[in-house]
């Protein structure tokens, strides 16, 4: 790889006290685990710690926000080895965001779950739920795709034992599919991963990206092929997508909102990271294969929405469809498309997490899972068919709610591409919408308008389910709305996070590596 050579900022091996903020959040989350574990016996002492947490952790990626808003990114290497060979973490803005959107949804997650497990429930839920959130935080916060690998790993661990929490024969099933799919698309990253390191001597994101134009071109594209396949796998993107529709619905809707809300999302911020950061020209010739992915994903998606009946299902599909739009902002890495994409994981990560919290809400209440044994629950509950309703318009970009703005950024992306490609992904993107838009309102009146089958009722929810279930996601929805509302803020955002994705240049000078020979 050349010599390495060092600099004042390699050289530096003291951390500021203010630089911790960037792994505090992973610290929190890991030892509150650790505590939630032994705690596990008292289930109400167990929910406070991981409410504290979570609130710690939020105060945390809040300060850090703010921090590399106003001054760059920030970056630590664990150790006091020094960058490329120690354990860095970095952030900019989309990891920052995306790491605070998490623990935001998690925190909702708490509260929600609550009123649905009942109280003195003395098992591993608070632990693992700590626990996930420390390996997707990790994620979006590494700047080493080993670490990466790592944070993967804790996540799958979390996330299985969250899946069969319960143990009824279904959640078996589902995590079985769930399983197999991610490991086997853990180890085609670690297959990328360990070819990656064979050629350039690196896994550091910062030190790739500087070496990886000095590499054999056709060598360093088909590692990045194999990671659009794991990544794409572990996104749910088309083809690779029916392990979610299969297993997201079988857990509690709780877990089922916190692995929607947390899980694919991670696996789109990794396809962004990888491919248009660090692998720039690798994305380019890949970029045929990205347009065709994210189009198929589009199109197909809400089309299963459509036909299915179950739900939780339902919206499963609808959280692919979102995957598609990711992609489409990969395919096409402009300003508008890299900050189309971001904005649509912020959303997505809200949205999709409150519209199962929503699905769980109108399960409790109808005592079943299939639309065709619901009904006439809009007499029974204005309020709940209301949320229902903003959340499925803000999932198909219906202005002013949230999910209009990312699709109005791929949208410009698209039509700014010009070409096969850009004409593509800027149809797929509004027939995506429309779809949607059919899909959602025809749960919508399925559930809520037509009236209830023979015999069915609406079941009386305890005055606890209500401020804790419904409480907990109205806030979310509210959120969302205020969001769409008064979107300012994300924007100024992404004015200077998008820059640093297609130009890292100051994330590679955060992590010391700038005019370093690589």
């Amino acid at each position: 790889m050349g010599t390495f050579v060092l600099t004042d900022a390699l050289i530096q091996t003291t951390t500021a006290v203010a630089d911790w903020v960037l792994v505090l959040p992973l610290i929190l989350a890991l030892l509150g685990a650790a505590a939630a574990l032994m705690l596990r016996k008292t289930a109400n002492l167990c929910f406070l710690l991981a409410m504290l947490v979570v609130v710690a952790i939020i105060a945390c990626e809040i300060t850090l926000l703010l921090r590399v808003f106003e001054s760059g990114p920030l970056s630590m290497t664990m150790g006091k080895w020094l960058p490329p060979f120690g354990i860095s973490f970095v952030a900019d803005l989309f990891g920052a965001g995306f790491a605070l959107a998490a623990s935001v949804v998690t925190l909702v997650v708490l509260v929600y779950a609550e009123g649905e497990r009942g109280q003195g429930v003395d098992d591993n839920f608070h632990a693992m739920v700590l626990l996930l959130l420390a390996g997707v935080t990790g994620s979006f916060l590494t700047g080493d795709l080993f670490n990466l690998y790592v944070w993967f790993e804790v996540m799958l661990i979390a996330s299985f034992g969250l899946m069969v929490l319960g143990g009824r024969p279904l959640q078996l099933d589902g995590a079985v599919k769930y399983g197999f799919l991610n490991f086997l698309a853990t180890a085609f990253f670690l297959l990328a991963l360990g070819l990656l390191y064979g050629l350039l001597g690196t896994l550091n994101m910062a030190d790739i990206l500087r070496g990886a134009p000095l590499a054999n071109p056709a060598a360093i594209a088909t590692i990045a092929g194999i990671l659009l396949l794991a990544f794409g796998m572990k996104a749910a993107a088309f083809p690779l997508n029916a392990w979610l529709p299969a297993s997201y619905h079988t857990p509690p809707a709780a877990i089922s909102a916190l692995l929607a809300g947390l899980l694919t999302k991670v696996g789109a911020y990794a396809l962004l990271r990888s491919l248009v950061v660090v692998l720039p020209a690798s994305r380019d010739l890949l970029e045929p294969v990205l347009v065709a992915i994210a189009a198929a994903t589009l199109l197909i998606a809400p089309l299963g929405a459509i036909a299915e009946t179950n739900l939780r299902r339902a919206i499963g599909f609808l959280v692919i469809g979102g995957i598609g739009s990711v992609l489409a902002g990969v395919a096409v890495p402009s300003l508008e498309g890299v900050s189309g994409a971001g904005l649509y994981v912020f959303h997505a990560m809200l949205t999709m997490t409150a519209l199962y919290l929503v699905a769980g809400l109108i399960e409790r209440a109808t005592g079943a899972t299939d639309t065709r044994h619901m009904g006439g629950l809009y007499a029974a509950s204005a309020p709940l068919s209301i949320l229902f309703l903003v959340l499925i318009l803000a999932t198909a970009g219906v202005p002013p709610f949230l999910g209009f703005w990312p699709k109005l950024l791929l949208l410009q992306a698209s039509l700014g591409q010009g070409g096969w490609s850009g004409g593509l992904l800027a149809g797929a993107l509004l027939i995506n919408a429309v779809l949607t838009l059919i899909a959602g309102s025809r749960l919508w009146a399925h559930v809520f308008w037509r009236p209830a089958p023979g015999g069915a009722t609406v079941l009386p929810m305890a005055r606890g389910a209500v401020w804790t279930g419904f409480g907990a996601t109205a806030a979310l929805a509210a959120l969302i709305v205020a969001a769409g509302l008064w979107p300012n803020g994300l924007f100024e955002i992404l004015a200077v996070g998008a820059p640093d994705m297609i130009d890292p240049a100051r994330y590679v000078e955060a992590v010391g590596l700038a005019g370093v020979a690589p």
